[in-house]
């Protein structure tokens, strides 16, 4: 036996399976299909200037529009962290254009923790208790309080920055000092809160330190996030939860191995191992180990469950439910309004804040009262406008130069953020064509439908009345949603549920058809909630990591 557990995936969620079962005794071996990152050390562009950079911080469009044809979606792309995303050619798989996702990904130790961004957000009583109830997917088979103290155990390690603001339907945490809000969004929180009943406008709950933990130092506003942070200011894998997972002296972690598959056992109903391959050699292997954490990414996890085919059925072992690769849920996202805000011109930010503002949903929170179910929030900030605004406007030559030498007027931006209902036919499943190691590549499908459409047009309609109620100008808003997958919440795939007939996993996280297999990263999603799922993520997998480990100490598992 190569450990007693096996672990797939180093982001989010499966640095958190490594840090709760080593530190409960067990030895943890760790697969990463990317490269090996040094904390800091491989944080190459940092704190480069954008003259210090080939491409001037904009990137090679050529090599984009040839290589990352998919990770091009995402807005910030560029030479200052590009390599922190896939290249496309190398791996690619299957969508369509009137089934479109966008599947932003990141292969390397530590994941997308290391570029996500950072709010944390706990799911409510609501959001676990309406799930089924309106006909709408399945029940949670956990409720809030099944999932509190585990939120808490996540944001005391992690770090979590917030107000505790007393909204029900958002329940408060563990948290340290916000980073505050600026002028401009003081006037915009207190003409919305004056305008509007139940609708705060609070800081964002952001894992980003504002005092100390350990040798993790406080954000010191430098501002370029995206492209690593080597004083461990924000929550990544590298920087906390492996560091305490290696700190036992029970984590071996093995990086360049893509799983191919489990090894499933029928006579016993149980996993023995995972098949692996040498991302570079191609040699192919098995690794075996009491239980195994699935905690590839969504569609990572969902890849290599379907790979995983059990000889008698022809299907995998864990699709009885023929749940499996549906349900495919990302969040709501695209509709927008911007706004100028009058006045504070004898005011500027200082620094670069790491977080920005919340809108909490205030939708249908006690019944249906709009055309469309579930709800939505927005998150945004305001700041003044720089030279880039030299674009619009008449002027040239000296006075656009004068003009553009001091800070432009005070804009808001907010983005709103809804729930995806699960709908089966929001899939992904194996393609007849292989990648690169010689595995079938994931083909996906996924639509809006009639009531994200509905959702996003409110979005847009309510961001407008609430940024004019704030005495903004030249007003803007947008309804339109992009191809599924750029909220990067992609979830859903293998979703939690107490009846195996409907439901790929049990209130544990355990496949209800190979009880040591457990997945906790987004795939076990039963649904989305409106708010930023990493948390959730997290706190599921601290859960399943401490039932998993008393199981082992039984001897159940």
């Amino acid at each position: 036996m190569d450990a007693d557990v096996i672990v797939v995936g180093s982001g989010i969620s499966g640095g958190w399976a490594a840090k709760e079962l080593t530190e409960r005794g067990f030895s943890v071996l760790l697969l990463e299909r990317g490269r090996h990152i040094e904390p800091g050390t491989d944080y190459v562009t940092e704190h480069l200037a954008p003259y210090e950079m080939p491409y001037r911080g904009f990137g090679d469009r050529q090599r984009y529009a040839r290589d990352f044809k998919v990770q091009s979606h995402l807005a910030g792309l560029s030479d200052a962290n590009d390599h922190w995303f896939v290249n496309d050619t190398e791996n690619p798989y299957q969508t369509r254009p009137e089934a479109e996702f966008t599947w932003i990904r990141g292969y390397h130790l530590g994941g997308r923790s290391i570029t996500w961004g950072r709010a944390s957000f706990r799911l409510s009583d609501l959001n676990f208790s309406e799930a089924g109830s309106d006909g709408h997917g399945i029940r949670w088979p956990i409720g809030y309080a099944d999932l509190e103290p585990w939120y808490s155990h996540v944001e005391r390690f992690i770090g979590v920055n917030g107000d505790r603001d007393g909204i029900p339907s958002l329940p408060d945490g563990e948290f340290m000092p916000p980073h505050g809000m600026n002028c401009a969004e003081e006037h915009v929180k207190q003409a919305i809160a004056a305008r509007f009943d139940g609708r705060p406008m609070i800081n964002e709950r952001s894992a980003v330190l504002t005092k100390a933990i350990g040798d993790r130092a406080p954000c010191h506003y430098c501002g370029p996030c995206i492209r690593g942070c080597s004083t461990g200011s924000y929550f990544s894998s590298e920087s906390s939860t492996l560091p305490a997972a290696r700190a036992t002296g029970r984590l071996k972690v093995m990086t360049d191995v893509v799983v191919d598959a489990l090894v499933h056992d029928q006579a016993s109903g149980r996993v023995t191992g995972v098949r692996v391959i040498d991302a570079k050699s191609r040699k192919r292997s098995t690794l075996a180990a009491r239980v195994v954490f699935l905690n590839a990414s969504t569609l990572g996890s969902t890849q290599i469950l379907l790979n995983s085919i059990d000889a008698e059925t022809g299907r995998s072992f864990a699709n009885r439910s023929d749940a499996l690769g549906r349900y495919l849920m990302d969040h709501v996202m695209g509709p927008f309004g911007t706004a100028t805000i009058p006045g504070y011109l004898d005011r500027e930010p200082l620094g670069n804040r790491p977080s920005g503002i919340y809108i909490p949903r205030f939708q249908n929170l006690a019944g249906q009262d709009k055309p469309f179910r579930r709800g939505y929030g927005y998150q945004g900030s305001a700041a003044r406008a720089m030279w880039t605004r030299g674009s619009s406007g008449e002027d040239i030559g000296l006075a656009l130069k004068q003009r553009l030498r001091q800070p432009g007027p005070w804009q808001m931006f907010i983005g709103a953020m809804g729930e995806c209902m699960p709908y089966a036919d929001n899939r992904v499943t194996l393609s007849d064509k292989v990648d690169a190691w010689g595995r079938p590549q994931l083909d996906v499908a996924f639509h809006w439908h009639a009531n994200e459409l509905a959702m996003a047009r409110d979005m847009a309609s309510e961001a407008r009345a609430m940024l004019e109620a704030a005495g903004g100008t030249d007003v803007v808003t947008g309804d339109a949603l992009g191809p599924g997958g750029l909220a990067i919440h992609e979830m859903g795939t293998a979703r939690m549920g107490h009846d195996p007939a409907e439901a790929v996993l049990n209130a544990h996280n355990q496949c209800h058809d190979a009880l040591n297999v457990f997945v906790t990263d987004g795939a076990c999603m039963t649904a989305s909630a409106a708010q930023n799922p990493s948390l959730t993520y997290m706190a599921l997998t601290a859960r399943a990591a401490a039932f998993a480990a008393d199981q082992m100490k039984q001897g159940t598992l």
